[in-house]
């Protein structure tokens, strides 16, 4: 777009805010005319050779820490892939929502318990299914990553430390792939493929609901964009909005509440409605040396899930510097819904979808400083941040394996 002063009079003088946009009013400005948004990155083969190997090196630590456990403890890799919620999905797939009398596993969404259940018929066990369906999806959600931001954002997002979520059979790598895909669409203008993908979202967890929120705020912010054509876009979510509908209808049809998954997370996982300085307090308890003495991990866990959200935060900020606003309510949202529960729980694995957080941390990676000296920093800075990152990644993978509570 032409610049309004190259239209001007030559001896018209601009506007003072361009020519000196000192003070808080005119570096608003200043902000506000700076056009928002990101340019998609091409699928080509440099990009795609970097996440390919940056897959296959994450998998494989990961597989590497498993192997290891397997030796030292005489376990069976099988086991050591089915803990925590991996178990409650496989309970869906072989038996469907009736195999629990309490009512618990309304908590969960059908849409991976169904893709394992296709395993079952197949001859496949479920954490044999789960692996697999955690590496492809992996893979899909990385080149769509790669596609949001570039090949480094997608690395950033292998090497996660909680990247082991994405290795068994959690819906992380499979909600991931359909929900990043669904982004990518829409930021290409492609909306019956994203309500399509988003509808798929929805089905393997309630993030889903998120998910079109922000498609929705992305419908509303595009600029250049009539509110016919608007309308016409949001007329897509109707898609993923009606396979939510037939969700709740279908527990409603099996438990007789509407409110069947709200009722078993509260009786579940305690995450019931709370206001959040009540949630901090808790959290805040659970943190305190001593507050688990029979499970010593568990209090690192509850540290690293106020992390977690102070990171929610900050991307969140970031991203409304920029002005992505879909971006900045796909992880407040995420960010508010869980400051709403009786603690911070699963935030760690949360950060999984939290793109812009990918992003942000391959844009600050790939950052070129024009001073040597701070170049040298920054290098330095990088790679002590992939360390540890990876660090991280791999004592996680320990505590799951290990049959430990890790988010």
């Amino acid at each position: 777009m032409t610049p309004a002063t190259d239209l001007a009079p030559t001896d018209a003088r601009p506007p003072v805010a361009t020519q000196s946009p000192h003070g808080v009013r005119g570096r608003l400005r200043a902000w506000w005319a700076r056009p928002g948004g990101y340019a998609l990155h091409p699928l080509d083969s440099r990009g795609g050779r970097t996440v390919l190997q940056a897959w296959i090196a994450s998998r494989g630590l990961i597989a590497l820490v498993a192997l290891l456990l397997a030796v030292i403890t005489h376990r069976q890799l099988m086991d050591m892939t089915n803990n925590w919620d991996a178990v409650h999905f496989g309970d869906l797939a072989r038996h469907g929502y009736g195999f629990d009398p309490d009512g618990r596993l309304f908590a969960f969404f059908p849409g991976l318990p169904l893709v394992l259940r296709a395993g079952l018929v197949i001859g496949l066990p479920t954490q044999v299914s789960g692996v697999i369906i955690a590496g492809l999806g992996s893979a899909a959600a990385a080149i769509a990553l790669l596609r949001l931001g570039g090949p480094w954002a997608a690395v950033v997002w292998l090497f996660a430390p909680t990247a082991v979520f994405t290795a068994v059979g959690y819906t992380e790598s499979l909600f991931c792939a359909f929900a990043f895909w669904a982004w990518e669409r829409a930021r290409s203008d492609r909306w019956a493929a994203a309500a399509v993908l988003a509808a798929s979202a929805c089905t393997v967890r309630v993030s889903g609901l998120f998910l079109v929120g922000a498609l929705l705020v992305m419908i509303i912010t595009c600029p250049g964009t009539g509110w016919v054509q608007r309308g016409r876009r949001a007329l897509w979510m109707l898609i993923p909005i009606g396979v939510l509908a037939v969700f709740v209808a279908y527990e409603y049809a099996l438990s007789g509440r509407w409110d069947a998954w709200y009722s078993a997370q509260v009786d579940g996982w305690y995450r019931g409605f709370t206001w959040p300085w009540q949630s901090f307090r808790n959290t805040w308890a659970a943190i305190q040396p001593g507050a688990y003495a029979d499970h010593p991990f568990w209090v690192w866990v509850f540290r690293a899930e106020m992390v977690s959200m102070v990171v929610g935060v900050a991307v969140t900020i970031w991203c409304l510097t920029r002005k992505l606003w879909a971006e900045a309510s796909w992880v407040a949202v995420q960010v508010l819904a869980f400051s709403l529960s009786y603690w911070y729980m699963s935030v760690n694995r949360a950060v999984l979808l939290w793109f812009p957080l990918m992003i942000m941390i391959a844009r600050w990676g790939t950052w070129r400083p024009q001073r040597r000296r701070t170049a040298v920093i920054h290098r330095a800075a990088v790679i002590a941040a992939f360390v540890l990152g990876t660090a991280l990644m791999l004592a996680w993978s320990w505590l799951y394996f290990t049959g430990n509570w890790a988010s």
